[in-house]
């Protein structure tokens, strides 16, 4: 399984395997939401490898994600925050990571958390901007990069199947961006970017790598990323924007990093409208 194509809305998988009805699924998830997850000011752990639990509320949803690696992970998951406890992989950061813990805002498997504004069609999309506080460590391989998803449809079912946008923050341990690179420095939310594209079980990657490093970022332009994607002709304006993903990929260990807070927001009302 690809760690950052499969993001999580597991609970709501299982219903469907038992066979539940849509709205008694609607229902359920809406129970499972409410009532399952940490309080404000508490926090809870995940080691199941594809453990997923409400990260405060029901807005974001924290995955645990060891996908590429039999090694044990553990993270500790609070409001909006989300904390690598443990994490003991050791894969080649010449192919695909361990694990890909993160928050996730948004729509995945016909199953959403609560968010207004998405997902959205990108022709009619709004401004869309995110706030990440990350504490990182020195050591071991791995990067810290948003990951963006589109889909041919307003929901996807399963695996998204239009592209992924990552934005990478920082990368440890000499990891870089995988692909073919299109472009350098080029300028997008006060910042400069690297831009990388590669493909990926039928899916494009765009990679915006920061020029110079961050470890926290604040009213980053979501939809601006998206608009250089657009114009570069790799995001169909007929896609769906339908979820934002803050979070770690693992190559070698991990442990203490986190994200202190991360949150996304969208405008009611499209650009000039």
């Amino acid at each position: 399984m690809n760690p950052a194509a499969h993001i999580a809305f597991r609970v709501a998988g299982a219903f469907v395997a038992l066979g539940l009805g849509g709205a008694l699924i609607a229902a359920l998830v809406g129970l499972v939401l409410s009532n399952v997850g940490p309080a404000a000011g508490s926090t809870l752990s995940l080691c199941a490898r594809d453990g997923v639990a409400p990260a405060g509320g029901t807005d974001y949803l924290a995955q645990n994600n060891v996908w590429n690696a039999e090694t044990p992970q553990c993270i500790t998951v609070g409001d909006q925050s989300l904390r690598i406890e443990s994490a003991e992989h050791d894969v080649s950061p010449e192919g695909a990571p361990a694990a890909t813990p993160s928050l996730v805002r948004g729509c995945h498997w016909h199953e959403c958390t609560d968010v207004g504004g998405l997902p959205v069609q990108v022709s009619a999309m709004p401004r869309v901007t995110s706030d990440w506080v990350s504490s990182q460590v020195d050591a071991g391989v791995f990067n810290a990069a948003y990951v963006v998803w589109f889909h041919s449809g307003p929901v996807a079912d399963g695996t998204p199947d239009g592209a992924e946008v990552v934005i990478w923050l920082r990368g440890v341990g000499g990891v870089r961006p995988g692909g073919v690179l299109l472009a350098r420095e080029v300028p997008i939310s006060d910042a400069r970017w690297n831009v990388w594209l590669a493909r990926d079980q039928g899916r494009v990657r765009i990679t915006y790598e920061r020029v110079g490093e961050a470890t926290a970022v604040k009213d980053l332009d979501i939809s601006a990323f998206t608009g250089d994607s657009v114009g570069r002709g790799l995001v169909s304006p007929d896609w769906y924007l339908i979820a934002v993903e803050a979070g770690f990929n693992l190559w070698r260990g991990g442990a203490g990093n986190a994200i202190e807070n991360f949150s996304v927001s969208v405008d009611d009302r499209k650009p000039g409208r």
